[in-house]
């Protein structure tokens, strides 16, 4: 296996989705394997099936591990059961597991340094809890399996856009008591250092939309009490951010072009915009964990699997998105793995220190 390139585990997702349709169409090309050698985690024979059923092409090889994984072909990694029921577009505990053992199978991988960044399929977020995997979320389980005491970031990208939610996926009615001075903080740091460190942008400058619409901006919304004061410190602490603004105002006159991200205060807010603007080719980016982990913006798309109607943009970016990403933390250990040696005086010391050499020198003659 070429040393050069990037391993890419990718997971199969809801087998009763369309996870496998966008993996095959997407190294249907087979440019893309002279940019990574791919890895998927899942099952042979549904591929064999998803493939059949959609007339595609794609040719596959079955390895082991990503130990033995050929850097010239789509390797798949058997980590669920040959006797898994495959039925279009039903949503059922059986799929569920499949999803989630790919997505374990991966984090043994990773912890055995086996694969560099990680590309998921979509899954049933209604379906994918249970006993045995108890997260709803594919990056709560990762959080917690490497996440290493750290707290993720989910980033939506669409070229130079990007987008994250102070607060998650909740009712409407509580995300005024979520957001929290605290929550706001973490958020933009979070967001501020992703921006830095994954994206390459030195100095990011962050808009932060409002909570109410401007109008309701009044001396006892959470504009006042909670918003501005941390904008206000959060800058003299040198992270660029600005606002709030109102987000009708704000994206309509397309003032988000002038920054490098933009931090909705919850969910919906934020996807409104960014699916709106992404026009499906968009990637959500999990920040702040040490495996690079990216996925496309849809669901298990139980509407129209097995058609071949699916298309794979948002798959294909994801993929790129998780190689730019990887190639810049590269960059960043590189360029700060020999730091230079701190000085603990500046040129002020120095120029004192001369001035009474100078002195004392005049005293001796």
């Amino acid at each position: 296996m070429e040393d050069n390139k990037i391993i890419v585990a990718i997971t199969q997702g809801d087998i009763n989705g369309v996870g496998y349709e966008v993996i095959l169409k997407t190294f249907d090309n087979p440019m893309m394997l002279d940019l990574c050698t791919p890895m998927v985690y899942g099952s042979p024979k549904v591929a064999a099936y998803h493939r059949k059923a959609m007339d595609l092409n794609t040719n596959f090889t079955i390895v082991n591990s990503a130990a033995d994984a050929d850097s010239e072909k789509l390797n798949v990694v058997t980590c669920t059961a040959d006797e898994v029921k495959v039925d279009f577009g039903k949503a059922d505990a059986e799929a569920a597991k499949a999803a989630s053992d790919a997505l374990q199978k991966v984090v043994e991988e990773y912890h055995d340094h086996l694969v560099d960044v990680l590309v998921t399929a979509p899954v049933n977020h209604q379906t994918l809890c249970s006993d045995a995997f108890p997260f709803h979320t594919q990056h709560g389980y990762l959080e917690q399996a490497i996440g290493e005491g750290c707290k993720s970031l989910a980033i939506y990208v669409k070229d130079n856009f990007r987008m994250a939610s102070a607060t998650g996926n909740m009712p409407l009615r509580e995300v005024p008591a979520a957001l929290t001075p605290e929550l706001l903080k973490e958020r933009l740091e979070a967001f501020a250092a992703s921006l830095r460190t994954d994206f390459g942008i030195d100095a990011p400058r962050i808009a932060v939309l409002s909570l109410n619409p401007r109008k309701a901006d009044a001396f006892d919304s959470e504009e006042e009490y909670c918003i501005r004061p941390v904008i206000a410190e959060e800058a003299r602490q040198g992270i660029l951010c600005f606002g709030p603004f109102a987000v009708d105002e704000f994206m309509g006159r397309e003032d988000y072009l002038h920054y490098d991200g933009v931090l909705a205060m919850y969910h919906d807010q934020g996807l409104a915009v960014f699916n709106t603007l992404s026009q499906e080719e968009g990637v959500v980016y999990t920040a702040g964990l040490p495996l690079v982990r990216t996925a496309p913006i849809y669901d298990a798309k139980y509407e129209v699997v097995g058609k071949g109607m699916m298309d794979e943009a948002s798959f294909r970016q994801a993929i790129y998105l998780a190689l730019d990403i990887y190639r810049q933390r590269e960059r960043e250990r590189v360029a700060h793995a020999n730091p230079l040696r701190k000085q603990y005086y500046d040129r002020r010391d120095d120029s004192d220190k001369l001035k009474q050499m100078n002195t004392n020198t005049e005293d001796e003659l």
